[in-house]
């Protein structure tokens, strides 16, 4: 019996190397690409983030998203997410130093150009210098709305969810306001479809 034991012991220790091993040399794999692994990922996440300051309203799906306002990148405010009522909104929190905001990049392209006048509105949100995003935009074929905010304790990211700071971060916002989704990492090839046409 105490070999059994010790049999079923040292393969399930190998099981769990190997799901170490995995996700050390692969990544997380389709669990945090799934709806499920997100809610893990953000749950763990926000309970680890730094505390927000007083007076800085942190979105929570279901919940609408008290208005705030995000500089233009060429000049002006925009209020978020109030310009964009009356249809859905996907808002990407991005930056031109970080390597998989910028590989998603055509894939948000892809599906805001296949949105025509009243499918769902992308709007990048970059946390970054306006000179460096501005050069970036002059080599990127981006033509969806990019807004520009400075990182820190009360961003746009943090605003919409986000309290610890990842990039990419995505949410989807229901056309009267409502947090529906959130995405911690970039999207693949052809997940924005699926990711942004359920609303669980």
């Amino acid at each position: 019996m105490q070999a059994n034991t010790k049999i079923l012991l040292v393969a399930a220790a190998a099981g769990a190397l190997g799901v170490i091993a995995s996700l050390a040399t692969n990544g997380p794999g389709p669990f945090f690409g799934s709806e499920l692994g997100q809610r893990v990922l953000q749950s763990s996440m926000d309970a680890s983030a730094p505390p927000v300051p007083a007076g800085v309203a942190v979105a929570r799906r279901g919940e609408r998203i008290a208005d705030f306002a995000v500089p233009a990148l060429d000049d002006g405010q925009i209020q978020v997410p109030g310009a964009y009522a009356g249809r859905p909104v996907l808002i990407n929190l991005w930056a031109s130093w970080c390597a998989p905001c910028v590989e998603e990049m055509p894939e948000l392209q892809r599906f805001h150009a296949a949105q025509g006048e009243h499918g769902t509105q992308v709007v990048g949100i970059a946390l970054d210098d306006a000179e460096a995003v501005r050069g970036f935009l002059g080599r990127v074929g981006v033509t969806y709305p990019i807004l520009i905010d400075a990182a820190g304790p009360a961003d746009a990211g943090v605003r919409l969810g986000n309290p610890k700071g990842v990039l990419p971060y995505s949410v989807l916002i229901s056309a009267d306001g409502r947090l529906l989704k959130q995405r911690i990492g970039p999207f693949r090839k052809g997940e924005i479809d699926t990711w942004a046409s359920k609303r669980d």
